[in-house]
């Protein structure tokens, strides 16, 4: 398919199930952010009055954070198989001063809906929610005692103040990675609008996700543009 054709059309990219799922774990993931961040150190403090003042913010926290869990589940198993590595993710990865250079991607090797910087975003983040839901429920004092009678052991103090250091220290982490996928959806002009109307452009899946762009062609999932 010529580029110059793929201009005319335009590609699902999320139904609009996928987006509403997205948009809860974003909107989850920056209310956690806020409030967590209030409770870190004094000079964040200001934040809590975004939810009412600190005590509404230390208990509104592990709630939101149980709402992003389930949420983020829901994104896991929709993008599971996507996510998974494939050979031309490392050829990607050793060219990714391509990535970096504007106009410059066709040295890059075609990529199915997600490149290796997408994927290591998935994984991540997939990983760093899983640390900060075990360490959060070891912190969440009105939620601790059912999940001790659950699980059959009681935290200690020691485990405790381990649960809050390795807690902020993934907190950190997921805000430092969420930084970067925020900026890269900027970056990559027609990325936001795929997470808000649901389709791109043909020319932008020529350029940025070309196997992806090809299989969608064959199955017939493309609409025209006049």
């Amino acid at each position: 398919m010529a580029k110059e054709h793929a201009e005319h059309i335009r590609v699902r990219r999320y139904s609009g199930s996928a987006r509403i799922n997205h948009w809860i774990v974003a909107i989850c993931f920056v209310a956690l952010m806020l409030s967590g961040l209030s409770l870190f150190h004094p000079s964040l403090y200001p934040l809590s009055d975004l939810f009412g003042g600190g005590q509404n913010a230390r208990w509104i926290h592990p709630w939101i954070g149980m709402v992003l869990v389930v949420a983020f589940l829901g994104l896991f198993v929709r993008f599971f198989w996507q996510n998974l590595p494939e050979f031309t993710d490392f050829v990607w990865l050793a060219r990714i001063r391509h990535v970096l250079r504007a106009n410059d991607e066709d040295y890059l090797p075609e990529v199915g809906k997600y490149n290796a910087g997408q994927k290591f975003v998935f994984w991540a983040q997939a990983i760093l929610v899983g640390v900060l839901f075990v360490t959060g429920v070891g912190l969440w004092e009105s939620g601790l005692g059912y999940f001790e009678n659950l699980l059959g052991f009681k935290a200690t103090i020691e485990q405790k103040r381990w649960a809050a250091l390795i807690h902020a220290g993934a907190a950190v982490l997921a805000i430092t990675i969420w930084i970067i996928h925020v900026y890269a959806a900027i970056w990559v002009r027609g990325t936001i609008p795929a997470m808000t109307r649901g389709f791109v452009s043909g020319g932008w899946g020529w350029r940025h996700h070309r196997k992806w762009l090809r299989k969608e062609v064959g199955k017939g999932h493309i609409q025209k543009v006049a």
